[in-house]
């Protein structure tokens, strides 16, 4: 092959990249555009195909092929988000707007879901810079204020409006089934997983956002963010993961059962293992799997690739052996090969340090967050790729073997 053949095929390839990056879409204007997945699921885990390695996460459920564009994706994005439902939390209730009502008083949001005679409220703190808008807007989740655990500093230097997620309002930490809020309005659903209900709030909030509008609110509807950290790094990926109306998902050391793959994470020592999880933030028949983890037909690197072709950025700490992070780098390479499919690797990113308290961001990672926040939030033109940050599991005498668990790669 002459050099000029070799340059007509490398600024092709170049052409090719920057469509998918212009044509791809950074967000979307429905909850789920993914097409209903008809999947015949398995219960019996002795007639459960053994996957040593981890699920290929492009491949079709029937193995009738991979998803190689954006409609091939939201066809698989379907089929792993009924997997996922179905084996690990349970069914995340649909909802139309006619149940939904919103208003604000003041400063709060407030939500009312109401099915049949009973009504659910969801109260949030709406915080906003000066002005007229509209802000980009992030959803924080937890015991630390509207931006969750993230420095107040990079919210309040930018023009970002933050809304505080009360998830107790929905589940509690340590749901007790039957006795929870959401419980009253889905009183026959009992065995959801919080990992289910916890995104169904966040999704309420963003409904009645919607529904009143920007006038009302003064937020840009296209620039949502998600971020939490620990337990609530996983419910922010669950939430990214479950609703595409969400532009930018920030998962802060969210460990096993978050980014982490459970079977990466059967390999390693004291960590948050499929057997080891709380069990009220999943389904309980989810445990089956704890000593058969290669039966379950999908994995946590699949969850994390739920988001694309949208953006995300995970934050690990290594000083904490029980988050998983080596997992969390093997799962996060996995699932960035469904950005590479659809030629916008540059949404996808990762960050693993340790030196600092669980969740406490320290200043190391504050340009890797700052960079997502103003590009997929303020629209800036930066440059996110190769956003890859884990020295600890690229040491050359201990370099992690990512490509032991990505088999489907080598085809």
């Amino acid at each position: 092959m002459n050099f000029r053949r070799i340059l007509c095929i490398s600024l092709s390839i170049m052409g090719l990249s920057s469509y998918a990056q212009e044509s791809m879409p950074l967000v979307f204007d429905k909850e789920n555009t993914a097409p209903k997945a008809y999947i015949q699921f398995e219960d019996n885990i002795d007639n459960l195909t053994s996957i040593p390695s981890l699920p290929d996460p492009l491949l079709y459920a029937d193995g009738s092929g991979r998803a190689v564009s954006l409609a091939d994706w939201e066809r698989r994005r379907g089929e792993i988000l009924a997997q996922i439902q179905h084996y690990e939390i349970g069914e995340k209730p649909e909802v139309s707007k006619e149940q939904i009502s919103a208003r604000m008083e003041a400063d709060t949001l407030v939500v009312d879901v109401t099915v049949g005679n009973e009504t659910l409220t969801l109260r949030s703190t709406l915080t906003r810079p000066k002005g007229d808008g509209p802000f980009p807007l992030i959803i924080g989740i937890g015991f630390w204020g509207g931006a969750g655990s993230l420095p107040k500093q990079i919210v309040e230097e930018r023009p970002i409006a933050t809304l505080g997620y009360n998830f107790t309002q929905v589940t509690s930490h340590t749901q007790k089934r039957g006795e929870e809020p959401i419980n009253r309005i889905y009183p026959n659903n009992i065995e959801m997983g919080s990992y289910a209900a916890w995104p169904w709030g966040v999704s309420r909030l963003i409904d009645g956002l919607e529904i009143l509008g920007t006038e009302v609110t003064k937020i840009d509807m296209s620039k949502i963010a998600i971020t939490g950290c620990s337990f609530a790094g996983k419910m922010a990926l669950f939430s990214g993961a479950m609703d595409e109306r969400i532009a930018l998902t920030i998962a802060q050391e969210p460990g096993g059962g978050g980014a982490a793959a459970w079977r990466v994470s059967e390999t390693l020592g004291n960590v948050e293992t499929l057997g080891r999880t709380n069990y009220s933030w999943f389904l309980e028949s989810m445990k089956r799997f704890e000593n058969n983890v290669d039966k379950l037909p999908i994995d946590h690197h699949e969850l994390t690739a739920l988001i694309a072709p949208r953006a995300l950025i995970v934050l690990g700490n290594t000083d904490f052996e029980w988050l998983a992070d080596e997992s969390a780098y093997v799962s996060c390479l996995a699932a960035k090969e469904v950005w590479k499919t659809l030629g916008v690797s540059d949404r996808v990113a990762f960050s693993i340090e340790g030196g600092h308290g669980h969740c406490q961001l320290p200043e190391s990672q504050w340009p890797e967050v700052k960079m997502f926040i103003d590009k997929f939030l303020l629209g800036k033109d930066i440059d996110t790729r190769g956003i890859e940050i884990a020295n600890m599991f690229k040491q050359k005498d201990k370099a992690v073997d990512v490509q032991r668990w990505m088999e489907w790669t080598k085809k």
